[in-house]
């Protein structure tokens, strides 16, 4: 029997930077997403555990009794309790990715490598399977590629233990229930520990659950979107250093703390506005066009402030000036100094103009990539007979 899962990318609608300072976000899914599919191998020959990275053309392979004599420490899987991975075990994985000679231009991918390890043997054990991983989320662009890897990737193997309750001969994609889905979190959230030292956990919590979620200082509330929303979204394909950027707000809050403080309130205005016209029903046409409208106001203030924290940068300005040509309100989503922008794409806007705007935004050099926001969150498919 094959499971296959899909986990959605997100982006930050409005307020980040200014949510480190105590303002409110929003976060949406997107419908990019990150699969997952495992195949338990049925042959008592075959004694290995693979790792397929299709998008890179990368392959892992390690035997069962290699990882066993690695992590014996570990004892049983107990799938329902989510464990942080302990200094012996990183340090054990980490020999475990080693051996694997991973290219020198793809070192990077080494903490996902662990973080599958580490999923893998916690929740599954020593058994042999193979694991295939494809995306259509680009990596490092902010639009929370490994989280999505970390939840589909703890999706597919839960849906192997008994951990969680589904109908196995359910056609087609299947939803967890909310008790599953607080548990696929967690386990998540592990993985994303191992990739990122210390991540929010806001990236694998819209991952899990989907559609729209607002935060302030740590708290999480899922919001359902009454309003249907489609973005261009411009992968400036330029990388950044997240943590430089969030010290570089900082620094200039120190220097200005009235200035920036005003800033931060503004954007928190911004957030909770967003939030209110998203669940508010659109019922025709008309309001469907004066939501967007109030939207695209709310972008643009947004990224005036993003630009007085100093997070824009030259590639993001080149983006803003093409699609404001096209009267497209855009602004940064993420981290900023690169990365990705989102451009409203209103409802009643034609297709030609849609066109336009991609071909000159990739003449730059920019990857366009189209979704819809606020969709499902994590989801499960089975095929074969158990």
């Amino acid at each position: 029997m094959e499971v296959k899962t899909r986990a959605p990318g997100k982006i930050i609608l409005a307020g980040e930077h200014a949510v480190v300072h105590g303002s409110t976000a929003v976060a949406a899914c997107i419908d990019l997403y990150t699969y997952v599919s495992l195949r338990p191998s049925l042959s008592e020959n075959d004694d290995t555990l693979k790792l397929h990275l299709k998008d890179m053309e990368l392959e892992f392979s390690w035997s069962i009794g290699r990882i066993k004599e690695k992590l014996s420490h570990l004892g049983s899987p107990f799938p329902s309790t989510p464990t942080s991975c302990t200094t012996e075990s990183v340090r054990c994985i980490a020999a475990l990715v080693e051996e694997q000679n991973i290219p020198e231009a793809k070192l990077g991918l080494a903490t996902g490598v662990s973080a599958f390890l580490w999923l893998y043997t916690s929740i599954q054990g020593f058994k042999p399977a193979t694991v295939v991983v494809t995306s259509d989320l680009p990596l490092g662009a902010g639009l929370g590629s490994s989280a999505a890897f970390c939840v589909a990737l703890s999706a597919v193997l839960l849906g192997f233990s008994d951990s969680v309750s589904l109908d196995k001969n359910h056609q087609g994609w299947l939803t967890y229930g909310d008790s599953d889905l607080d548990l696929l979190n967690k386990w998540a959230f592990e993985g994303e520990k191992l990739i990122h030292g210390k991540p929010s956990g806001l990236d694998n919590t819209v991952s899990t659950y989907g559609n729209i979620i607002k935060f302030k200082s740590g708290s999480l509330t899922c919001i359902k979107s009454n309003m249907p929303l489609k973005m261009l979204i411009t992968n400036t394909k330029v990388g950044r250093n997240t943590k430089a950027l969030v010290a570089g707000v900082t620094e200039r809050t120190f220097r200005h703390p009235d200035v920036m403080g005003s800033v931060f309130n503004a954007v928190d205005s911004i957030s909770k506005e967003l939030s209110i016209i998203l669940e508010s029903p659109a019922l025709d046409d008309l309001s469907k066009t004066e939501k967007e409208e109030k939207l695209e106001e709310l972008m643009e203030m947004n990224q005036g402030l993003l630009q007085c924290m100093g997070v824009s940068h030259a590639s993001i300005e080149t983006v803003l000036r093409t699609t404001l040509k096209y009267k497209l309100a855009s602004k940064l989503t993420g981290a900023g100094g690169g990365g990705c922008v989102l451009t409203l794409l209103p409802t009643l806007l034609s297709g030609t103009i849609v066109d336009k705007v991609t071909a000159e935004l990739e003449s730059c050099g920019f990857q366009c990539l189209i979704a819809g926001i606020g969709g499902n969150g994590v989801e499960i498919c089975f095929h074969g007979s158990t």
